[in-house]
């Protein structure tokens, strides 16, 4: 059974949001942004710039997020953009602060994305990331030790 009912449209900025305006912990793209070492690789990023000529590039983790994004949601490079303007959690991934309804750049920076980040530094940056969660894991599986007066150390 359906039943028609008349409900006037919500203007956006009374859309109200299920997480009253924070973003929610176990989200896939907040898990995955505290897992990626980004400060880790930047330098490597860097030297693909000179330190005075040209515009200033995007950070490392805007432009390795993006292609990861892209990789994950399978969209063309338009598609990729337009999908981060919209989404806060994207945003989050890139390491961006507040939510922003512009596009953080151009599709065309897709492909200096690509030129700039090579292969071999997204595989350092997949095995940093499975070693960090193993040592994670093995910490958490590690038995705790008591003293002789039963407090824990390590």
């Amino acid at each position: 059974m359906y039943r028609q009912v008349e409900q006037p449209p919500t203007p956006p900025e009374n859309f109200e949001l299920p997480f009253e305006g924070k973003l929610s912990p176990d989200n896939r793209w907040v898990i995955m942004a505290n897992l990626i070492p980004w400060s880790e690789f930047e330098e490597e990023y860097a030297q693909n710039f000179s330190e005075e000529m040209g515009a200033p590039a995007k950070s490392f983790r805007i432009a390795l997020g993006a292609l990861i994004i892209k990789e994950k949601l399978g969209t063309s490079d338009r598609e990729t953009v337009e999908q981060i303007r919209e989404n806060p959690y994207l945003q989050y991934f890139l390491g961006m602060s507040s939510y922003s309804n512009e596009a953080p750049f151009e599709a065309s920076m897709l492909v200096h994305f690509r030129q700039r980040i090579r292969s071999d530094l997204v595989n350092q940056v997949n095995r940093k990331m499975v070693s960090e969660s193993t040592d994670s894991e093995e910490e958490q599986r590690a038995p705790i030790k008591l003293d002789k007066t039963g407090q824990a150390f390590c």
